[in-house]
């Protein structure tokens, strides 16, 4: 499992013209869900996500986390972070799960995330050709592997 996290002062997520969320400071997360992903990636990136501390405390310092600012959170579903591009000009997508494999992970993500953060998850809709509008703070941009945990 894969995330980018964006620090944002504001995103929103559009779908057929119209706005399906919208959040104010705190978490873009780009998530990204391979093959042999399980409840252990789900868990581990959510207890990281809501841990991270990269908001600025009362000296500007990055010391606070999304828990500690009452920051949103909006989850968008991206299998293209699992793109191949070593051969040829076209990604190749074969890393990245097939919906009857992402969607329950995605799900178990979510749930799992409104488990760790007291506020409501906003999302996107799994599939959907979607608008992401955001404003990144700082700008603030980081990846997680859950494979890459050392």
């Amino acid at each position: 499992m894969k995330v980018i996290i964006q620090r944002v002062s504001e995103a929103s997520v559009t779908i057929d013209n119209t706005i399906k969320s919208s959040i104010r400071k705190g978490f873009l997360i780009l998530l990204g869900i391979t093959h042999d992903d399980t409840q252990e990636d789900i868990d581990w990136l959510a207890n990281k996500i809501v841990g991270l501390r990269i908001f600025g405390d009362e000296d500007g310092a990055m010391n606070l986390s999304v828990k500690d600012i009452d920051g949103d959170l909006l989850v968008i579903s991206q299998f293209t972070l699992f793109a191949s591009t070593k051969k040829g000009n076209r990604p190749s997508f074969l890393e990245a799960a097939r919906p009857e494999v992402a969607i329950p992970l995605y799900e178990s993500f979510i749930n799992t995330l409104s488990r760790k953060h007291t506020k409501k998850i906003h999302t996107g809709e799994f599939g959907a050709d979607m608008k992401v509008k955001l404003l990144n703070d700082g700008p603030v941009t980081i990846t997680i592997d859950s494979k890459n945990r050392q």
